[in-house]
């Protein structure tokens, strides 16, 4: 009405309500940014509610080229990615971001066969989780790949000249590894081995990967050759074959360092 001023009051919000506030946006800003790259919309709607539930913050694209557009224009933290994608191969979206990132990538896919595993690995991907999938299993693996991000943003000098993974200490400078503070009497392959796992624990590394980097070829010996020196390793470092703490086999693709509490 005319004449009369109308007056907003903005009452303050309360302390500990700003503060919470203030706590839970900073969580959530520190989250990974995560690239969903999915075509189905069943399973594109389950990632991403899963991962808006643990405040985890998330991207979509539904096909290949956006996923690279999208990969390359926002340079997200995790990329999650189907390999059966309406217009491009996942294989190829792996490759095309490994030309330039070397940002973590994890597939998701239906594809089970160890072919597939092992192409998509080699292709330059981190992980391979099989549908269908446990919500659980998915945030593991998550949890796998943001310790990873953090060893390598928080890590010193000093620091990465040192692996330390539970009871296992490898000492990269001294060239020496120890368990239980107990010198491993190690040869030179099992040493080789054992640095290459620590250098991407979490990681699948291939059989193509690891006889690539030990013996620089990838011949059917050099397999079986594998598999008697990692057998070997697993005898001075594991409590028992039945229950691997630190080396995990993924059977027909490669092996796996886990990383223990």
């Amino acid at each position: 009405m005319e004449g009369l001023s109308v007056f907003l009051i903005m009452f303050p919000m309360e302390p500990y309500l700003l503060l919470h506030y203030q706590l839970r946006r900073y969580n959530y800003m520190n989250k990974p940014l995560i690239l969903v790259v999915e075509d189905d919309s069943s399973v594109k709607n389950l990632i991403t509610t899963t991962l808006k539930t643990h405040d985890y913050r998330y991207l979509v694209a539904g096909n290949g080229e956006t996923a690279i557009l999208e990969a390359s224009s926002h340079n997200p933290d995790i990329v999650l990615l189907d390999l059966g994608l309406p217009d491009i191969d996942g294989v190829e979206v792996i490759r095309r971001i490994r030309s330039w990132s070397t940002m973590p990538i994890i597939v998701i896919s239906a594809r089970s066969e160890d072919t597939d595993k092992i192409d998509a690995l080699d292709a330059g991907a981190d992980d391979y989780l099989t549908k269908p999938f446990s919500v659980e299993e998915l945030l593991a693996r998550l949890r796998v790949v943001q310790r990873r991000l953090a060893m390598i943003k928080n890590g010193s000098p000093a620091e990465a000249s040192v692996f330390v993974n539970g009871a296992l200490r490898i000492d990269y400078a001294a060239g020496c590894a120890y368990l239980d503070e107990e010198e491993l009497h190690l040869t030179p392959i099992e040493y080789k081995l054992l640095c290459l796992l620590s250098r991407n624990v979490g990681k699948v590394l291939t059989h193509t990967f690891i006889t690539q980097n030990i013996w620089g070829s990838n011949w059917e010996n050099d397999v079986a050759s594998l598999r008697v020196f990692m057998a070997t390793l697993r005898k001075k470092i594991e409590k028992g074959p039945d229950s691997p703490q630190y080396i995990q086999t993924h059977i027909g693709v490669g092996y796996r360092m886990i990383k223990t509490e």
